[in-house]
């Protein structure tokens, strides 16, 4: 939702194609965008195809409604792709918490349920999933692992 928003600075119209019919933005960045008019959206709905990337522009998407198999043509001069994130976390999921979106829930920034276990970059940090982060929680981890090891005779 926040690229949608943005894009609508240097954008007439932006459309929004979704593959499902509900969205993991938070309640306050969907309200955003739902009452923004430069804003549409196009639920269940898939890229099939990006036209004329030969001639280095695009000038239109082949979509296709997941639930009824419509396909169509649908004209614009641009594409912006957000392919989202799942935290590559499910080998934890059965040993450690996980919230629905199945990133693994820590407390004190990197502790887990687990005595002696830490979690810590994209697979614990829903927010910011960036590298440079990801690498500085990873320093935090290290640093409890250490203290850890210390503690318990490692």
């Amino acid at each position: 939702m926040e690229e949608a928003l943005f894009l609508t600075r240097f954008a007439t119209k932006v459309t929004l194609i979704h593959r499902r019919d509900s969205f993991r933005a938070s309640k306050i960045m969907l309200d955003r965008a739902q009452h923004n008019e430069k804003i549409q959206f196009l639920n269940d709905t898939v890229v099939e195809d990006v036209y004329d990337p030969g001639k280095h522009e695009v000038t239109g998407l082949k979509l296709r409604n997941v639930k009824t198999g419509k396909v169509w043509d649908f004209p614009t001069s641009a594409l912006f792709l957000g392919i989202g994130h799942d935290p590559n976390a499910k080998m934890f999921a059965d040993q450690l918490d996980t919230d629905e979106d199945g990133y693994l829930k820590t407390h004190s920034y990197v502790q887990t349920k687990v005595h002696g276990v830490f979690a810590c970059g994209d697979v614990q940090d829903r927010r910011y999933r960036q590298a440079i982060t990801a690498a500085g929680s990873g320093c935090m981890a290290a640093i409890e692992v250490e203290k850890f090891l210390e503690e318990h005779g490692g």
